[in-house]
């Protein structure tokens, strides 16, 4: 209004003008400059997770399921089974169905580290790996209730224990990492823990540690939610997907990690309520109404959710499935060509029809419409945990029953054929939380690493 003003007045009139209203000018010019700013910010993503954002889902079964570890992990302490202390482990051939005291089958032993030795005081939960595109070196990446080791496990028969990095806030039974590119990002069911960001280029520089282990420090934290159960990474889009938050209804809670030292907010799914873990990718599969869309397959505590997510500003649900004897959808992953996944429920052993571990098979060719085709029932009564898919094997950590492998190569008629198996717990052969939390079978090396919650990293090799 002061410049339409002053366009109007005559020449004369317009210089006396300017000269009484000089101050008011400059008051004006930077009210304007820090509004055309604070549009630049906005326009440039910079979100926050506020109002809505801040809310769970109440209704969530996620907490039982909490107790129920709660208190099976109480009973283990009081055993003197929480940690179970053993000694490190060297190579170990599988003979005659055994490596030491582990039952196998077509699966050696290379190595084991303790929970001690990885610089942990309590027990081990997630694990992921890390493979150096400069080195070719290659690293674990292991989870535990008071905080994340990182180990060299290049020279698989004599993995190093490079460092220790502390929790952000309180130990707590679950504790979840994921990789893009070359810096890790670590949730925690802990309190107020938020997201630490690891840059792993810092592990060319560190040393193996020699009694106590070297600790570590985040390289940056993010702090738009605080506790989340489970952390997922499109390693191709870069953006990350924290689940089971206390934000976005326990939903999916999106951060562009583009620029892994200013993780933004970048969205919010809750639509469908509590995710306990997901798979999200740029599809590429048979359904060719979704080619070149980003796509989260949920795994929503009773039901099969697929979501399209390309547009974080207009997030679509595209199928919501549940199934038959569902008691706790737990987590899945898709076989190579998308075309099928298969998934796991954590407590249908527990309290379903039958004990033994159940693979659910589903045929995802239609994303508007998936098929549930059948089921593989492990010969083994135990909990199923995390399951993850290289090639025509899938590799499930199914607790007491250990490090379990599945020959998929004729998933599509409902064929899996069980062909290996390392158990990494010898004290369980039962439906329950002790054993395997999970594994990470993508080294090139064919190396893989299994973390065993009472006892610790386990290095292994399949034969089969």
């Amino acid at each position: 209004r002061v410049y339409e003003y002053l366009h109007a007045l005559s020449d004369l009139e317009k210089k006396d003008a300017e000269e009484e209203m000089a101050p008011l000018l400059s008051a004006s010019l930077l009210l304007l400059l820090a509004c055309s700013y604070a549009s630049a910010a906005e326009g440039n993503g910079t979100r926050h997770c506020t109002e809505e954002c801040l809310k769970a889902d109440e209704l969530a079964k996620m907490p039982f399921v909490m107790k129920l570890k709660e208190e099976d992990h109480k009973q283990c302490v009081e055993a003197h089974l929480c940690p179970t202390v053993v000694p490190r482990l060297g190579e170990t051939k599988c003979t005659d169905g055994k490596a030491g005291d582990y039952e196998c089958s077509n699966i050696d032993l290379l190595a084991f580290i303790p929970l001690k030795d990885l610089g942990s005081n309590g027990d081990a939960n997630d694990i992921w790996g890390w493979t150096d595109p400069d080195t070719n070196r290659e690293y674990a990446i292991v989870g535990c209730e008071d905080g994340t080791s990182f180990v060299d496990v290049s020279e698989p028969t004599s993995p190093q224990v490079l460092g220790f990095l502390p929790t952000h806030t309180f130990s707590s039974l679950w504790r979840d990492v994921k990789v893009i590119k070359n810096h890790a990002y670590i949730v925690s069911e802990a309190r107020n823990h938020g997201m630490q960001v690891y840059n792993l280029e810092n592990l060319r520089d560190l040393k193996p540690s020699t009694g106590t282990v070297t600790r570590l420090e985040a390289t940056k934290h993010y702090n738009e939610f605080g506790s989340a159960h489970n952390i997922v990474a499109n390693e191709e889009s870069e953006f990350l997907y924290s689940v089971g938050s206390t934000t976005c209804t326990s939903g999916l809670h999106i951060v562009n990690a583009r620029d892994p030292m200013n993780p933004q907010f970048a969205g919010c799914y809750g639509d469908d309520g509590y995710v306990h873990d997901a798979q999200c990718v740029n599809y590429n599969g048979p359904d060719t109404d979704y080619s070149g869309k980003e796509i989260c397959f949920c795994y929503n505590e009773d039901t099969l959710t697929i979501v399209d997510v390309t547009d974080k500003n207009n997030i679509k649900m595209v199928s919501r499935v549940p199934y038959k004897d569902s008691y706790y959808t737990h987590q899945g992953w898709l076989i190579e060509d998308e075309s099928f996944l298969i998934l796991n429920d954590e407590l249908d052993e527990l309290y379903g029809p039958t004990p033994h571990t159940r693979s659910l098979i589903w045929d995802v060719n239609k994303l508007e419409d998936p098929q549930l085709k059948g089921s593989f029932y492990s010969e083994k009564s135990s909990t199923d945990h995390n399951l993850y898919v290289k090639g025509n094997l899938v590799y499930e950590s199914n607790y007491c029953a250990g490090l379990r492998i599945l020959d998929i190569s004729n998933v599509k008629d409902a064929n899996v054929v069980e062909v290996g198996y390392f158990d990494v717990d010898p004290n369980c052969d039962s439906p329950g939380f002790h054993g395997a939390w999970s594994s990470y079978p993508y080294f090139e090396s064919g190396t893989i690493i299994v973390n065993s919650i009472e006892r610790g990293l386990f290095v292994l090799k399949y034969t089969g």
